[in-house]
């Protein structure tokens, strides 16, 4: 019996994904629950696993885009699992065994390909050593091997020219290396001039529509101001030790501006409000979305009712949602519904920007790296010192968000961060 694999929804309003890498290939022994593919949404990866045990069949190679509750591949549980003692044939003559390595794909044990792209490579011949993939991660599709079996052609007058006469026949020299196009200039270069075309991941095609859609239907305003982060630092390196040792895990700046944030939310509702149709749409909970980068794209997973988190949850919630986003295992629900957004460009080094915001909430704000500037010491007015600082930024619909309301959110995070009791003391 055939057994379909399919692929499932991901999550509600998903229609579509794009196939991602195969874990077995075509003809390998699969178990039940086994994970055997990744499929790719416009907002997580998701893992498919085997629906029985048998021989896998796969019909899609990586790249492809397909409806969701479209068939995949197929499990064989008709066949039979293949002995563990099916190895020892190739102790009987080494030998006679070593020529018929070459006759497989070349390179292909070293070379991450998908199985139709092994397969045709083997039947024309092909290196995958010698194609470029341009596949997720950089994998060698089906459509890279025929590009570069359609360039071969010229590639045997090579090897039919003597090693030693090479240089008389000068002219037909350029067509020797097939996967490059060497283009005459009146200037010899060294350096590569190949091009690249990599078709865009389901997740960053979404983010690329979600930031034109929020230039195009927020009227975004940005606010600035600066942090002088001195007391959180102090505090920071007096308790860090006691607090790993207590809640098993870092105290970090992200659970300080996520306090702040909240505070401020709750002075000025409106920031935490968005506009729908012809109404205005109030939230009574904070789920602060929190900005991770990952090696395929920006992900906000969201902190549920952050008002009600203790700075060790917040930090343990940060932390793990890290470790998930960059293996790709958040889930679709656990990356919506957010209502206000915290992004912090300061661990990639960056000094400011403005952030733009992520539809439909109507704020967000950025923290950015701590530099030691020259200020006026607040305790002895009139004298400079040397204090480390943070610029921290706030974008805003100015449609919902009045420009006060915007610096007095922003000013009250400031003064949060930089006076952690009033957290504690709600002033």
């Amino acid at each position: 019996m055939t057994v379909d694999i399919t692929i499932p929804s991901p999550g509600e309003s998903i229609t579509e994904v794009t196939v991602g890498s195969w874990m077995k290939q075509s003809g390998d022994w699969v178990e039940k629950d086994e994970i055997i593919l990744e499929i790719e949404s416009d907002k997580a990866t998701l893992e498919i696993t085997s629906p029985a045990a048998g021989v896998l069949s796969a019909d899609s190679g990586t790249g492809e885009e397909l409806e969701v509750g479209a068939i995949v591949g197929s499990i064989d549980t008709d066949a039979a699992k293949p002995a563990e003692s099916a190895a020892p044939p190739a102790e009987t003559s080494p030998a006679a065994e070593t020529p018929a390595a070459p006759a497989a794909p070349v390179g292909a044990s070293d070379v991450k390909a998908t199985p139709v792209a092994k397969k045709l490579a083997a039947e024309s011949g092909i290196d995958l050593n010698d194609v470029t993939g341009t596949g997720p991660s950089g994998r060698v599709t089906k459509a890279d091997v025929m590009a570069a079996s359609s360039v071969p052609a010229a590639a045997p007058a090579p090897p039919q020219t003597p090693a030693v006469p090479a240089p008389a026949p000068a002219p037909a020299a350029p067509v020797a290396e097939p996967e490059t196009v060497v283009i005459p200039t009146s200037a010899s270069t060294s350096g590569s001039r190949e091009i690249r075309r990599v078709r865009m991941t389901k997740l960053r095609q979404r983010i690329a529509e979600r930031l034109v859609e929020s230039q195009r239907t927020a009227a975004t305003l940005t606010t600035f101001n600066e942090v002088d982060m001195s007391r959180c630092m102090a505090i920071r390196k007096q308790y860090k030790e006691a607090f790993a040792e207590k809640y098993g895990v870092g105290l970090g700046f992200m659970s300080f501006f996520v306090k702040a944030t909240i505070h401020a939310l709750q002075a000025q509702p409106v920031v935490n409000a968005w506009i729908d149709g012809d109404e205005i749409e109030y939230h009574d909970y904070m789920d602060v979305g929190v900005a991770v980068g990952t090696d395929k794209g920006l992900v906000v997973p969201v902190l549920r009712n952050a008002e009600a988190m203790s700075f060790a949850e917040i930090e343990a919630r940060i932390k793990d949602f890290a470790i998930r986003a960059r293996a790709g295992k958040l889930g679709v629900d656990e990356m919506t519904g957010g209502t206000f957004t915290v992004s912090n460009g300061g661990v990639y080094g960056s000094m400011m920007s403005t952030p733009i915001l992520n539809p439909p909430q109507s704020g967000i704000l950025g923290m950015h790296g701590i530099k030691k500037r020259a200020v006026e010491d607040p305790d002895n007015p009139g004298h400079v010192v040397l204090r480390p600082m943070m610029y921290i930024a706030m974008s805003y619909d100015h449609r919902i968000i009045d420009g006060t309301e915007a610096v007095t959110f922003l000013k009250t995070i400031k003064e949060a961060v930089e006076s952690p009791e009033r957290i504690l003391l709600d002033l």
